[in-house]
């Protein structure tokens, strides 16, 4: 049973989430810098390991439809580590875009409802960008 409440171990996610995030833009304004970029990669993953719990982040990574971008990410976690930065944000770019494909008409209708942004998102140049199919998913 999926559990809704926010508890302390959630919150302590989408926190870790968050500096993860933050962290890892950071070290893409500051040219890259490899220190950053790991940092914020080691808080987004252990964040949303906090968030959604190891179980489902394990089966979420594992499934077979997410093993390119799972191993995108993984590779380019790597080189972030060893010293090459760009080529890591690269595959990593590749593999969150992979890895979370499901989840972007879902965030294009969350961002049509925001006040101001979802005016911007609702213009019809915007969304023959992005138009959200029936097959839910985005189509270019």
């Amino acid at each position: 049973m999926v559990s809704f409440e926010m508890n302390d171990r959630k919150k302590i996610g989408l926190g870790l989430t968050g500096f993860g995030i933050f962290f890892s833009f950071l070290g893409i304004i500051f040219f890259f810098d490899k220190g950053l970029l790991a940092m914020g990669n080691i808080l987004f993953i252990s964040g949303v390991s906090l968030t959604i719990g190891l179980k489902s982040t394990m089966q979420f990574f594992m499934k077979p439809q997410n093993f390119k971008g799972t191993i995108s990410f993984g590779v380019g976690f790597f080189f972030v580590v060893i010293g090459w930065p760009i080529i890591g944000m690269i595959l990593e770019t590749y593999g969150f875009v992979v890895l979370f494909s499901g989840f972007w008409p879902t965030l294009a209708v969350f961002l049509q409802r925001i006040p101001l942004l979802g005016w911007v998102f609702q213009q019809p140049y915007v969304r023959s960008v992005c138009s959200v199919s029936n097959s839910s998913k985005f189509s270019f």
